[in-house]
Order: structure tokens, then C-alpha cells, then sequence
């Protein structure tokens, strides 16, 4: 009986006849009026941003969802916008596995992974769907623990603390860890978490040009009358593609007595002879103090963050951090697929070996076909346009001809240095690549973006 009441309680009066309802009064009718401008402005400025909807798993090979009339005369209303072929769902696709994707952050292709999925259902079925509580409370289950203890020993670190996204570790760091006696020094490309988490903080902040030492140097100088001195860098830059020069920044840290912070969300899982990141690949793992990444791109891609650095670190945050205390805990299905993929990494680093070889054969066909590409030997391979429109046109042309690639323009990326920003996969095919470049090439000519 109370679930019936329940039900009716939360349907109200008049629920379930379909109509939407918006909120009255002249304020409301204000703010309506004042959103629909601005979002005009965005498209009027060629910045719009659309959601793609996937009708199928992540990975190299997609089929996206259709809508309307699609190219094979399906019935939408009269007068609607025929679907490219490629996205019509009743269209026989010309590529035989659907869309090839080149715009995820799925480096190493563990979100389909059988033995990842497999991990996520053993999870679900014995953990449960879900803790509906924070950590502290009653939402720490073994295999937290357990996936928190393998993150640690991944990093060759003393401990580790999960989160909801590595958005929340950023946010969660700088404001538990810094104070106003103390300076954080911030490369001025670093992801906007860093730079949100940076705000929340009291500490006095300083920004050095993008991987400038001199810079960096000068502002280390400056903040040498600050109690602790903490230098935070993306270790991989993911508009870019370029690589933090972590060498020179651990020993300006040495030198001036400050301490290391990356965000390795694009490095985890590929960068290094295993895997381990930047500072693997650049051989100062026992010089930087702390890490934050993701287990969302190549650690199963399903969602989640962490922290790992000294144990004492990891403590404080587990009784300040803000996004910690009073965020749910992750959900077992996630910590299960996070958990398998580093079982694959640890177990045989031949997945983040492939990326080298793939990463250099599309960059290399681009550049040869007259295309400037920023960043180096990063699977990030942005196809610098400058123009927002030109970058928006040629992603959907791009699409017409079965490749799934995305514009970027401002404010995600500064004001002309619009790109399409591809993402190669370690599950890519070397086919799948030169089909991409062929298309790049078609398309570039026809819009005036290659002679």
C-alpha cells in the first residue's frame, strides 16, 4: 500500500499528461528571455556544441542514434531535416562496423573490454548497485579499499583516496591542503578543474606562462617568502597534446624548495614504458609529490577520480577534502571495471606499448598531407583551423563521411585556435587511421583548409 501512495505522491496532480511546465511570473519570464539571447549569441558565433547521441558501446567503432526523417524516407514530421547516411539508423552503413570514433578519451579501448565489463557485473551483482551514503558514513565497501591500495602500488606511491571524478579531486586538494601562509604556482593552460580547485584555495596564487621555466623560475622567486610553495601542471595537456616538461620543473622545485602536483588524466594508463604516466615516461617518479588522475578515459572509462601521494597527504584529505566528504561513494559496477583494467595493465604493459606506433602513423600521414597538428607523440593530435566555423563545418562533413570527430573553439580552447581535436585508440586499426586521414584530406581541400 505505501508504495502506491509513494508513487501517486511523487506523480502529483495532473503528472503523466506530457506537458511541460515552466515557471511564471515576470522574473521567470525575464530569465527566459535572457537565456534564449545568449544562447543565440553562442550560435550566431559558430561556438554551438552538440550532443551526439551513441546507440551503441564505446569504442573504436560506433552507430549513433537517428532522429527525423532519415535518408532512407523514414517517417518524420513534414519538412524535417533528412539524417546524413551515416547517422540514419535504418541506413546501411558504408563503413561495415558503423562511425570509426576518434574524438574519445578510451586510449587503451578497456571500455569494452569483455573482461572489464565482466569485472562491473561480478561487482554490481555481489556489491550491490550503489552505497547511498559518503564514504565516511557508510559507503566504504572492501573492494574501495582494495582498488584504493592497487592505485597506490600502481603509482609506486604510500596510499591513494578515491572520488566521484578527478574534477572532485582537483577540487578537493588545494583548499585542504593550502592555506594563506602558502602559494600554488599554475601553468595557465592547466585543465579548469585545476584552475576551479585553485579558486576554492586561500593560498596566494601565481600563473606561469604555458611550460615557460624562466617563467616559472621568476615566479618561484617571487613566491619564495611564502611558507610551502606547491607547482601544479597538467602532466599531459588535453587541448593540446603537448607534454608538461616535468624534468626542468622538478629540478626549479628542488632548487627553490616547492613540491610537485600533476593532474595525469591524459597520461595514466599509456604514457611510460608501463603505463604509469609523465613522470614515468620522464624518469622523475620519486620527484613529483602528488598525482591526480581518472579512471575515466584509459582506466575503464566509466567515471571516478583519486589522489595518491604520501599517506599522510591521503589522511588529511579523507577528514577535509570537501568533494570526499560529502559526495556518495563510487558505485561497485565502476570500482569493478577501474580495478580490472589495472589488473591489465599491471599484468603486461603491451596495450600502452601499441599507442606509440598508432599515435605516430596519424600525425606523421597528416603532416605529410599538409595539415599542422599541435603537440607532440601524444595520441591528443589537435588539427589546428584557427576558425570556430571552418573547425564546426569540417567536423560534420567529416561525419558524412563516416568518421566521428569534434570542433573545438572558444571558450573550451582560446579565441582563434579553433581545432578538431583527434584521439587515437590503442583498439584503432591501421585502416581505421588512413581512412581518417584520407577524410581529413577530402575535406580539408574542400573548405579552403588545405591547398
Amino acid at each position: 500500500m505505501w508504495r502506491v501512495v509513494a508513487v501517486r505522491a511523487l506523480r502529483g496532480p495532473g503528472a503523466g499528461a506530457g506537458a511541460p511546465r515552466a515557471a511564471s511570473g515576470a522574473a521567470a519570464a525575464q530569465l527566459r528571455r535572457r537565456l534564449e539571447s545568449e544562447l543565440e549569441d553562442i550560435r550566431g558565433a559558430g561556438t554551438w556544441k552538440s550532443e551526439r547521441v551513441i546507440a551503441s558501446r564505446q569504442g573504436p567503432h560506433l552507430r549513433l542514434a537517428g532522429g527525423g526523417a532519415g535518408a532512407c524516407g523514414g517517417g518524420g514530421e513534414e519538412g524535417a531535416r533528412c539524417l546524413p547516411p551515416v547517422l540514419c539508423p535504418d541506413f546501411p552503413l558504408s563503413v561495415p562496423a558503423g562511425i570509426i570514433n576518434f574524438c574519445a578519451n578510451n586510449y587503451l579501448g578497456l571500455s569494452s573490454h569483455p573482461e572489464v565489463i565482466r569485472a562491473a557485473v561480478e561487482a554490481l551483482e555481489k556489491f550491490g548497485a550503489g552505497l547511498s551514503s559518503v564514504r565516511f558514513i557508510c559507503g566504504t565497501q572492501s573492494i574501495h579499499k582494495d582498488l584504493e591500495e592497487k592505485i597506490a602500488r600502481f603509482h609506486q606511491r604510500e596510499d591513494a583516496i578515491l572520488y566521484a571524478s578527478c574534477f572532485d579531486a582537483n577540487a578537493g586538494i588545494f583548499e585542504a591542503l593550502l592555506t594563506p601562509e602558502d602559494a600554488v604556482l599554475s601553468d595557465e593552460l592547466n585543465h579548469a578543474s585545476i584552475i576551479d580547485g585553485i579558486r576554492l584555495c586561500k593560498a596566494n596564487k601565481y600563473r606561469y606562462k604555458h611550460m615557460d621555466m624562466q617563467d616559472l623560475e621568476a615566479k618561484l622567486k617571487e613566491a619564495q617568502k611564502h611558507r610551502l610553495r606547491l607547482v601544479a601542471t597538467d602532466g599531459a595537456f588535453s587541448m593540446d597534446g603537448d607534454i608538461a616538461p616535468l624534468r626542468e620543473i622538478c629540478q626549479l622545485a628542488q632548487k627553490y624548495d616547492a613540491l610537485v602536483f600533476i593532474d595525469e588524466c591524459h597520461a595514466t594508463g599509456f604514457l611510460g614504458p608501463n603505463g604509469r604516466g609523465t613522470d614515468e615516461l620522464l624518469g622523475v617518479m620519486d620527484k613529483v609529490t602528488i598525482i591526480n588522475s581518472t579512471l575515466g578515459k584509459a582506466l575503464g572509462g566509466a567515471a571516478g577520480g583519486y589522489t595518491t601521494g604520501p599517506k599522510p597527504l591521503i589522511d588529511l584529505l579523507r577528514q577535509r577534502s570537501r568533494p570526499y566528504l560529502f559526495s556518495n561513494s563510487l558505485p561497485p559496477a565502476v570500482v569493478g571495471c577501474a580495478s580490472k583494467a589495472l589488473d591489465l595493465l599491471m599484468e603486461s604493459n603491451a596495450i600502452a606499448q601499441s599507442m606509440a606506433a598508432k599515435t605516430q602513423r596519424f600525425r606523421s600521414k597528416m603532416t605529410a598531407a599538409g595539415f599542422t597538428i599541435s603537440g607532440k607523440d601524444h595520441p591528443i593530435c589537435p588539427v589546428m583551423l584557427g576558425d570556430a566555423r571552418l573547425a564546426s563545418v569540417m567536423a560534420e562533413d567529416m561525419l558524412n563521411r563516416g568518421i566521428y570527430v569534434i570542433g573545438f573553439s572558444y571558450p573550451v580552447v582560446p579565441k582563434g585556435k579553433a581545432r578538431i581535436r583527434v584521439q587515437i585508440s590503442a583498439v584503432h586499426s591501421d585502416e581505421d587511421i588512413d581512412h581518417c586521414v584520407e577524410a581529413f584530406t577530402e575535406v580539408g581541400r574542400k573548405h579552403g583548409a588545405l591547398p
